[in-house]
């Protein structure tokens, strides 16, 4: 297994490639979690920009709640102990979200994480949403750092359980 620091910088990577926040995340751990990166990547790329352009959750959170379901996450809801097994992951979530927006500065939302104004109903996508991911561009957003705080966070977790 790598280390958290080794993840990291594999996830960042992946961005700078042009993947977005959610599809690093995914895609860095999707063969530890038994999913092809094909499939990770499409699945996550609907989360990116706060959810397809909305700035709404953070697409390396959730990225990082895609990989914390596919290792902890539970499929039978009828089992006698589903309800006690799902309240347990949701409270890992939580956790992890707090872990994240600590890191962040106080937020796990896309435009706060941005700075950008709070959005009006009804809600639209972000028309600047699908740049290169230049140097410039780089300079000028935190996703790149936030992606690399998702990833550690999710790594440290499966290494402490």
């Amino acid at each position: 297994m790598k280390t958290p620091e080794e993840y990291r910088k594999e996830a960042m990577a992946n961005f700078k490639a042009g993947y977005n926040c959610a599809q690093a995340v995914l895609i860095t751990f999707a063969e530890e979690l038994g999913m092809d990166r094909e499939t990770a990547s499409k699945l996550s790329l609907s989360f990116g920009a706060g959810m397809g352009g909305l700035r709404e959750v953070c697409g390396a959170a959730s990225g990082m709640f895609m990989c914390a379901g596919l290792k902890f996450g539970i499929s039978d809801m009828t089992a006698p102990d589903a309800l006690a097994k799902k309240k347990e992951h949701y409270q890992r979530i939580q956790a992890m979200a707090a872990r994240f927006a600590e890191k962040s500065g106080g937020s796990i939302i896309c435009r706060e994480l941005l700075g950008l104004a709070p959005k009006k109903a009804p809600v639209e996508a972000d028309a600047n949403i699908a740049q290169p991911h230049t140097t410039e561009y780089l300079k000028k957003r935190p996703c790149i750092e936030l992606v690399g705080d998702a990833v550690e966070i999710f790594a440290s977790m499966i290494q402490s359980t």
